[in-house]
């Protein structure tokens, strides 16, 4: 049996296999759409999170008349039932029946590469971070498994053809996301919809989101959230991450004050062992979505992840640990921007930096750098609350 079963898991992978799901796909794409069918999907199907979330939540309260279906990875099926969301496993027969038929898609990263679009289907490409790091064809060399910067640029640009609305979340990503995607079509400069959550977040939620990951109400939270490395790996798809902070020391000098929540990027392959921080170190990695994570810390730590653009909406204090930041800039990814004078907060290279660093926004009451003010008005201007709304009455027409 379980012969069998790695036989049939083969073909599904293999390219045979794919050009009969390209097949299949593309003939039923030429049927009539659902006019008022919306699929959604969030990190490859794998979770309910960011601005895809934040969209569906929007148009189940304000769009009755819609059918709201998430496609879902199989290993997230239980998440979705748990949740008694709608949903369709990725790839399932049902998936077939329903992904080519919907009039409407709403995604926040690239779908497979050999899924063709319907024509009168319309793409909605949340996309999901402000950029910091080089995307797309903007990157000199591609570090990552599986592919090569020619093919890696390739597969980029062929996906955003497919796309009918880009959003974004300023106008600083609009030019970027433009070139770097190479994308000439429909751009709606809204602000992102998953950061509405942080303007329109309550004290209730705040104390229903520590009291659920079991935090004390007297400690003060630090967020610490980085990025993955693009030539750290296991294999496609799964990076490895070495944990550069020292818990033990930070757990000595703030332990009596603070706890720390530990989210690895999506891509990120550990498993994290905490056993010996219990009750100061919390892993949160597989939380439901990091929106409610920003909201409940007082500080975040990062490194190159665009985090930091949704966070400064919360007008909080920021760290950037960056102990392989030469490294980074100059053979990984590069950056957009002059990272080292233009971060809206001071930039760490150990532990002992980081800690010195908390206790100094702590001696003068969490005040933010005199530079803040100007990055906010430059990222965060249009994050009012109300960028779900701005763009779903752009695309979604019934």
């Amino acid at each position: 049996m379980n012969f069998l079963k790695k036989k049939i898991f083969n073909f599904l992978r293999s390219k045979r296999a794919l050009k009969y799901f390209k097949l299949v796909f593309k003939t039923v794409g030429k049927l009539p759409k659902k006019k008022d069918l919306v699929v959604f999907e969030s990190f490859h199907g794998k979770q309910y999170s960011d601005s895809p979330r934040a969209i569906y939540e929007y148009m189940r309260e304000y769009n009755k008349e819609a059918i709201l279906i998430w496609s879902v990875d199989r290993r997230s099926l239980k998440l979705f039932e748990e949740l008694g969301l709608p949903h369709v496993r990725r790839f399932s027969i049902k998936w077939f029946l329903t992904m080519p038929r919907a009039k409407y898609w709403v995604n926040n990263v690239r779908l497979p590469n050999w899924l063709p679009k319907p024509n009168d289907t319309i793409y909605v490409q949340t996309w999901h971070g402000t950029p910091l790091k080089r995307l797309g064809i903007d990157i000199e060399e591609v570090h990552m498994p599986g592919t090569n910067t020619d093919k890696y640029k390739r597969n980029f640009t062929n996906e955003s053809k497919n796309w009918n609305y880009l959003i974004s979340p300023n106008r600083y990503s609009t030019e970027i996301f433009k070139r770097a995607f190479d994308y000439s079509g429909k751009v709606i400069e809204s602000g992102y919809p998953r950061n509405d959550f942080l303007s329109n977040h309550t004290d209730q939620d705040i104390y229903e989101i520590k009291s659920n990951l079991g935090i004390f109400e007297d400690k003060k939270v630090i967020l610490y959230a980085p990025t993955w490395r693009d030539d750290q790996f296991y294999s496609k798809g799964k990076y490895r991450f070495d944990i550069k902070l020292d818990l033990s020391l930070l757990q000595k000098e703030l332990g009596n004050d603070y706890v720390v929540l530990l989210r690895m990027h999506y891509l990120i392959a550990e498993n994290l062992d905490l056993a010996d921080f219990e009750g100061f170190a919390f892993d949160v990695s597989k939380h439901l979505d990091i929106r409610e994570l920003f909201v409940i810390s007082d500080l975040l730590i990062t490194d190159y992840s665009s985090v930091f653009f949704d966070f400064a909406n919360l007008r909080r204090p920021i760290l950037f640990y960056v102990y392989d930041l030469e490294r980074y800039e100059n053979t990984l990814r590069g950056f957009y921007f002059d990272f080292k004078n233009e971060a809206p907060g001071p930039l760490t290279m150990t532990t002992r930096e980081t800690i010195d660093a908390i206790k100094g926004y702590e001696a003068n009451g969490f005040e933010l750098e005199t530079h803040f003010e100007e990055f906010y008005k430059r990222f965060c201007y249009l994050e009012d609350g109300k960028a779900t709304e701005r763009v779903v009455q752009e695309f979604y027409q019934y």
